[in-house]
């Protein structure tokens, strides 16, 4: 399942996504990803997350950023979660195009039963409706 935290920048999306993945951390038996644009955030979270700069991947392309999330799950089977910060920054994506993305996000995590964590800095209401229906906190 895809779900989206939505809302301005500054209103406060990285704090719920951090309190989120770690408390799932403690429930989890499977493994955790945490993907941003930098290591800001890399020692507020639990030391069994794995954090991933994905600015070190040189990913130019939303069809690149796709096959990133791919490969990350290929490699890992114990996999149980994706955390995806600053969503549009490292999918290289506009408001306008996210529901493509998020049909393939929802693909992959359906079919390898992977929840994939979102924050996207925008309002909820200005998302296309496909990403809108999977807004789980909207501020």
């Amino acid at each position: 399942m895809v779900q989206i935290i939505a809302g301005e920048k500054g209103k406060g999306k990285t704090k719920i996504l951090l309190d989120k993945v770690n408390y799932e951390v403690r429930r989890t038996r499977g493994t955790i990803v945490y993907l941003d644009k930098s290591n800001q955030h890399m020692y507020e979270l639990h030391r069994d997350i794995r954090m991933i700069n994905v600015t070190d991947y040189m990913i130019e392309c939303t069809s690149e950023f796709v096959g990133f999330i791919c490969g990350i799950i290929a490699q890992d089977h114990d996999l149980e979660q994706i955390y995806l910060d600053s969503f549009l920054k490292v999918a290289c994506l506009s408001c306008k195009d996210i529901d493509r993305v998020i049909e393939k996000l929802s693909y992959v995590s359906d079919k390898f039963n992977v929840d994939i964590i979102i924050s996207i800095s925008a309002n909820a209401e200005d998302l296309p409706e496909l990403a809108r229906s999977k807004v789980i906190v909207a501020l």
